[in-house]
């Protein structure tokens, strides 16, 4: 298997967003999903789900790399269609774990999502720099979320 990007992340968000009973997903709402399934899997797995950083913006924790190829969407769902076979690009535990994600997080709206990201020492620790939120610290901060 390939390695998996930040981008096949938000792809596969999306294609839940518009397979689902939704009419497509926010670009601010897809942001929020994607540092939750990094987080997630730093905490379960120990290792990064994508390599792509994630930075602490004014409105959460952002990709900046996602964030440039959907920032023209602006607040509109992102409707982008999927002929992707995600089984080739993530493995069952991954899927496992994206699903959960988009189950449990990906009912609420995005500016809900942004405000729990603001109650979060992740965002927190960086927001005044708008700096990079380290693996580690989204791994030690994620542990203490699981269940």
């Amino acid at each position: 298997m390939a390695q998996v990007t930040a981008f096949d992340v938000a792809r596969y968000f999306i294609a839940r967003s518009t397979d689902s009973e939704d009419e497509g997903i926010s670009h601010l709402k897809l942001q929020k999903l994607i540092y939750y399934a990094q987080g997630y899997h730093l905490a379960l797995y120990d290792t990064p789900l994508f390599q792509e950083e994630i930075y602490a913006w004014m409105h959460g924790p952002v990709c900046p790399d996602v964030y440039r190829k959907y920032k023209a969407n602006k607040a509109n769902p992102i409707l982008e269609p999927s002929d992707d076979d995600f089984t080739k690009i993530f493995n069952q535990n991954q899927i496992e774990l994206l699903d959960e994600i988009y189950s449990v997080l990906g009912q609420f709206a995005a500016w809900k999502l942004r405000d729990l990201t603001h109650a979060e020492p992740t965002w927190k620790n960086h927001e005044a720099d708008a700096s990079v939120i380290p693996h580690d610290e989204m791994r030690e901060y994620f542990k203490t979320r699981l269940n």
